[in-house]
């Protein structure tokens, strides 16, 4: 699914999110479905019928039902009255399948698990720039998905210098002052570490 984590909020549907195709449900300035207090109702089809309607949707072919409606706290609240019962079986089937997956988790020895992280600023090369010169480090653990500036190129603070990939989403590494790339320390589609030097500037 083309999107940051949009299966896990709303499940396997249409899909959230359109980069590349401006249809009436995505616009440019808007390429994400949702908007806030949106009602979201959901019917059952067939796994053919849910692939070939997430491609026409991406293209705009087929459109949803989306209508404009007014949300009343009070009809909200009687519909809580009047399902009461069916809501407190389904939290008490839902507590219970959390509780027994927990268990499982304990007895598979992953509830404690811990990962040695590398520690902070911990290269492979000296760091050999002159005492005028500035480092910029990484965000964010995660893999260089483009380098944006040249080695020797002038860039201006707020410039972009390096696009990094994590967690499916694309971050920007940003120049913090004027300067001249005298340094490249990373290579496009290689991993880094959060506090990593991936650019040095000179002034």
């Amino acid at each position: 699914m083309e999107g940051p984590g949009g299966y896990q909020f709303v499940g396997r549907t249409c899909q959230m999110w359109n980069t590349y195709h401006a249809t009436r449900e995505f616009s440019a300035a808007k390429p994400w479905l949702l908007r806030f207090f949106d009602q979201i109702r959901f019917y059952p089809v067939s796994g053919e019928e849910l692939l070939q309607f997430r491609e026409d949707f991406l293209h705009g072919r087929v459109q949803l039902d989306i209508r404009d409606e007014v949300f009343r706290v009070d009809e909200y609240r009687r519909f809580l009255q009047r399902n009461a019962d069916d809501i407190a079986a389904h939290k008490a089937r839902q507590q219970a399948a959390f509780e027994a997956e927990r268990r499982r988790w304990e007895a598979s020895g992953q509830i404690g698990y811990g990962a040695d992280l590398p520690a902070p600023h911990a290269e492979s090369a000296a760091e050999d720039w002159p005492a005028d010169h500035v480092p910029v480090a990484c965000p964010v653990s995660g893999s260089v998905w483009r380098i944006d500036a040249a080695l020797g190129s002038s860039v201006k603070a707020g410039d972009t210098l390096v696009t990094v990939e994590s967690m499916k989403m694309e971050l920007p590494v940003i120049a913090p002052v004027d300067g001249i790339v005298s340094q490249v320390r990373c290579a496009e589609g290689r991993a880094v570490t959060v506090a990593q030097t991936l650019v040095v500037l000179s002034p």
